[in-house]
């Protein structure tokens, strides 16, 4: 018989009522669909193998086809685990996460971020005068990071004995290079007469010890703004400037045309610190008339507190000069103006200190007279 697809068959007796199809089965074997192979899932384009690895772990697994009508779904990955589990190692996407985990970590310590370092490696006194001083503050900073860190701000604070001398603030204070070290210089000024009118019992001529306070606000990737708070102390000056006196004023020649003379000069040093004494430069007036004027190279100590006279040899012509010099040479006293500079080394570096006298008297001192009281 034939049924509606065309196809023969025989009936079978026996029990019940069964056919048998006389259709020859077809020469080609019967495919089974199969779970896809490593190799079907591997691509084309060249990759590392861990990567493809990790890939393959995290594709979505491929169901079991069968032909039945009734599939069995056999859960490959059951007894792996089982045995994983057994052995205490978890199971192999466990054991990738691990992997991941481990080389973030070497990462982090590689390129991970730290907190820069910083300290005063210095300080310096360009100049020092009467008026002021002028500190340079060199603050070493250092940068651990693989990224440069600006340096936002940088606040500053210089105080004595608790007293607030100087303060200020600079702003965007530059960058540190990636893994680098910079050398910040700071400058401060100390106006001495600010520091002296605001505070009375500093006193012209003393040393005062001083505190320098530095905080450095830095901005660093992930951390965030961080302040570094720095220290350094010291001792400074304030200077005064040393008393000039002329003593006497000694002849050696004297004519109308040109009259040779020593000026005896006292300087005293009223500071608390001693004085090397490199150059002096002066001018000297009787009344309204200039006498001499000269610049000396010496090298003379004055010690602190201490007093350092001179003798200084110069000429003049009297005929040239007015009614003071005339009444020097009858033996009155006559009013004096002396003024210049001195040239000094101290322990703080280099100083040009004035020197000036005005309203004295002085006297004339002949060659020939004692001279019991050349220092008198």
């Amino acid at each position: 018989m034939i049924d509606e697809c065309g196809h023969n068959f025989l009936p079978v007796t026996g029990d019940g009522c069964r056919y048998r199809s006389t259709t020859p089965l077809p020469s080609a074997p019967l495919r089974i669909p199969h779970s896809p192979r490593v190799s079907d899932l591997a691509p084309r384009s060249p990759i590392s193998l861990s990567a493809f690895f990790l890939g393959f772990c995290f594709l979505p697994r491929a169901e079991t086809m069968s032909s039945s009508e009734n599939p069995t779904v056999t859960d490959r990955g059951s007894k792996h685990k089982e045995g994983g589990d057994k052995e205490g190692g978890g199971g192999f996407i466990d054991k990738v996460k691990d992997f991941i985990h481990d080389i973030g970590e070497k990462i982090e310590e590689v390129v991970g971020f730290g907190k820069p370092s910083a300290d005063v490696s210095g300080i310096h006194i360009p100049h020092i005068s009467l008026n002021r001083a002028d500190l340079v503050v060199d603050v070493l900073i250092k940068n651990p990071n693989p990224v440069p860190i600006p340096l936002v701000d940088i606040d500053y604070l210089i105080d004595s004995d608790g007293r607030k001398l100087v303060s200020g603030l600079i702003p965007d204070a530059g960058t540190i290079h990636a893994h680098g070290q910079e050398t910040v210089k700071i400058p401060i000024s100390l106006v001495f007469d600010d520091i002296k009118s605001t505070y009375k019992d500093i006193q012209p001529g003393s040393i005062i010890p001083y505190l320098v306070r530095v905080v450095l606000l830095v901005d660093v990737p992930i951390i965030g703004r961080i302040k570094i708070p720095l220290e350094k102390s010291g001792e400074i000056p304030v200077p005064y400037k040393p008393d000039v006196d002329v003593e006497k004023i000694k002849f050696h020649h004297f004519s109308f045309e040109e009259t040779t003379a020593t000026l005896h000069l006292k300087l005293e040093n009223k500071n608390d610190f001693d004085l090397g004494l490199n150059l002096l430069e002066y001018e000297m007036w009787l009344g309204d008339d200039s006498i001499a004027s000269a610049e000396l190279t010496q090298n003379t100590k004055i010690d602190k507190q201490g007093i350092t006279r001179m003798q200084i040899p110069f000429s003049f012509r009297p005929k040239e000069l007015g009614s003071a010099v005339w009444d020097m040479i009858r033996g009155r006293g006559t009013g004096y103006t002396i003024k210049g500079k001195i040239d000094v080394d101290t322990p703080w570096g280099n100083m040009k200190l004035p020197i000036s006298k005005e309203g004295g008297t002085t006297r004339i001192k002949k060659e020939e007279d004692d001279d019991d009281d050349d220092d008198n």
